[in-house]
């Protein structure tokens, strides 16, 4: 049998052609689509979070900042200023009045009753008040000459006998002020009637520190009602007002508020009821000291309640 060899490089050229043929049947195989890229931004409408910023939602910022550690309830601003300057006045020519010179005293108690806090100092100009009360002979010439309503305690339009240098009382603040106007004066403010009451000294009471019970007609007198305006002349004040603790309450030009600089909130402060001075009869020692207040709805009248008159 003869056997016929071939040559090593006839081998040698097979291999390769298998080579080529193999590769070109990979290449032309199936292929994948790439996957798209991922874009780099969003849409305008979706917000760009990474993975080192924390979400947080942006407030409107307003022109004036928010105090930090703000109280949950404010002190209510108190409504009335220092009293307002009256223009400055000379010794009246109207009998029964006492002049009271302009400059600086001692208004309210830090040692009482709240609502004569802050004791503080307090300038006026010179104003002219009554020496006391308007009396009930007083107030007949106005009810007479004007036709006003008379008091309700009168009877058929006059005061009970005796009573005529008695303070005038039932009378509401309303009338007060009318009578006023009808003499040519008014009503005095708040700190013009303290201040005629207890000098520039800051005293308790008309006459000093100490109460005396026969002094005044308050309830420690157990009188139980009015008496003339001049029964206590050792209770007159430093300028000579008379009647200026107990006898009637008395009214004043001022709304029944806080004082200056006060954080005291009451229920009553604002214009609603307006003040009332210088305790009564009725009352006992604390009510009728010269920085005690009191007050009551301009409408109201009481057998304890009269007033004076300043210009």
């Amino acid at each position: 049998m003869k056997v016929t060899l071939r040559p090593p490089g006839f081998i040698r050229q097979v291999v390769i052609l298998g080579l080529i043929v193999l590769v070109l049947l990979v290449a032309c195989g199936p292929t994948e689509e790439p996957a798209p890229a991922v874009p780099t931004t969003q849409p305008a409408t979706e917000a760009v979070a990474t993975p080192t910023t924390a979400f947080r939602v942006e407030l409107p910022t307003t022109s004036t900042p928010t105090p930090e550690g703000a109280p949950t309830s404010t002190p209510r601003p108190t409504n009335t200023p220092r009293p307002p300057r009256t223009p400055t006045s000379s010794p009246s020519d109207k009998p029964n009045t006492v002049y009271i010179p302009g400059g600086e005293f001692v208004m309210g108690s830090d040692d009482n009753n709240e609502d004569e806090t802050p004791q503080q100092m307090v300038f006026l100009d010179a104003f002219n008040i009554d020496v006391h009360p308007v009396t009930n002979a007083e107030y007949k010439e106005f009810v007479d000459a004007t036709g006003h309503q008379a008091p309700r305690n009168w009877k058929e339009g006059t005061y009970s006998e005796g009573k005529g240098d008695h303070p005038v009382t039932w009378v509401t603040w309303h009338d007060a002020s009318a009578y006023a106007e009808w003499a040519g004066k008014r009503l005095p403010t708040e700190a013009e009637w303290e201040k005629a009451a207890r000098g520039t000294e800051g005293l308790m009471y008309p006459w000093g520190n100490d109460f005396g019970s026969t002094k005044c007609n308050s309830n420690e007198a157990g009188i139980k009602g009015t008496t003339s305006v001049e029964s206590f002349p050792d209770g007159v004040s430093p300028y000579g007002g008379m009647d200026m603790a107990g006898n009637v309450w008395e009214w004043t030009a001022d709304w029944y508020d806080a004082y200056r600089g006060s954080i005291y909130e009451f229920a009553r402060f604002g214009e609603e009821y307006r003040v009332l001075r210088g305790g009564s009869w009725f009352d006992a020692a604390d009510f009728v000291r010269s920085s005690a207040r009191n007050s009551a709805d301009p409408n109201f009248s009481f057998s304890t309640i009269g007033f004076r008159c300043a210009e």
